[in-house]
């Protein structure tokens, strides 16, 4: 009887933890990805496979918008929480991970505050810190052959960057709700006149998004100055909240899956096969 009792509890405490898993870790084994940068400043990192993936052949990089610091939990293993849960990238993870893509949520380090200034994400010492973690990645799998980096918002001021500074290590930069206005009001100036013509640039806007400091007639004007692919993304729904946060036409609500799978297209072709998302 009592041992009984004793699986009954356990029974009871998996089906509890199983619940527990947020939706935007459902079907993935992620783990916390540490290393140090300086005695006690770490930068942190979450890798996210599939659960039956064993041997990825593409990492990509994901640098999450404003403030750009996510301090994760990881527990067992699942995200399970974060100070970015929201954020397209983070929570559409799931839709880009496949056998063969691996993706990994960059934090900002260790020391940073609860804000990743544009001025450090646009340096050489962010992407000499990313790159220690990707090394550590390809350390646990070799498999990789290609790298990719993606952001959102905020975040392409690294993933525009990763290109200048590393330019060995990523095939390509896919930027998503891209800054298009650097020199705005509360912008990035670190963008301005930026050239994306010297590498392999993507970008992907939604026709509405609202944020003034991403417009999707920005986001052409720059394409066809640089002669850069752009995927115009429409549709949608259930948009709330500020028109730079997350949840609006900026955010791809509603759009996560279509978005990430084109993402995810690219990154095993190294093609844009289609410059519109409907």
């Amino acid at each position: 009887m009592k041992i009984a009792f004793i699986l009954f509890l356990t029974f009871i405490s998996s089906g509890l933890s199983a619940q527990t898993i947020p939706e935007h870790a459902i079907g993935l084994k992620e783990q916390l990805i540490s290393v140090e940068l300086s005695p006690g400043i770490q930068q942190q990192g979450v890798l996210s496979l599939t659960t039956n993936s064993a041997a990825p052949t593409r990492l990509a990089v994901l640098f999450p918008g404003y403030p750009s610091v996510v301090r994760p939990v990881v527990e067992g293993q699942s995200m399970t929480s974060s100070k970015l849960s929201g954020n397209f990238l983070i929570r559409s993870r799931r839709h880009l991970a496949t056998d063969a893509i691996a993706t990994l949520v960059v934090d900002c380090h260790s020391d940073s505050g609860d804000y990743c200034s544009s001025s450090y994400q646009a340096s050489s010492k962010r992407h000499q810190d990313v790159l220690k973690l990707i090394q550590e990645v390809k350390k646990q799998y070799p498999s990789i052959q290609e790298i990719w980096a993606v952001g959102t918002s905020m975040g392409t001021v690294s993933s525009s960057f990763a290109l200048t500074h590393e330019p060995s290590i990523y095939k390509g930069a896919i930027h998503t709700a891209s800054i298009t206005e650097p020199n705005a009001r509360n912008s990035y100036s670190e963008l301005s006149n930026f050239d994306y013509a010297k590498a392999n640039h993507i970008f992907i806007h939604h026709l509405n998004d609202p944020c003034y400091l991403t417009t999707h007639t920005g986001a052409k004007s720059i394409a066809e100055k640089y002669k850069r692919p752009l995927i115009t993304v429409t549709g949608g729904g259930d948009f709330r909240g500020d028109a730079c946060k997350a949840f609006t036409e900026h955010g791809f609500r509603g759009k996560e899956k279509e978005v990430m799978t084109a993402i995810g297209k690219i990154l095993m072709t190294a093609k844009v096969e289609a410059l519109l998302i409907d």
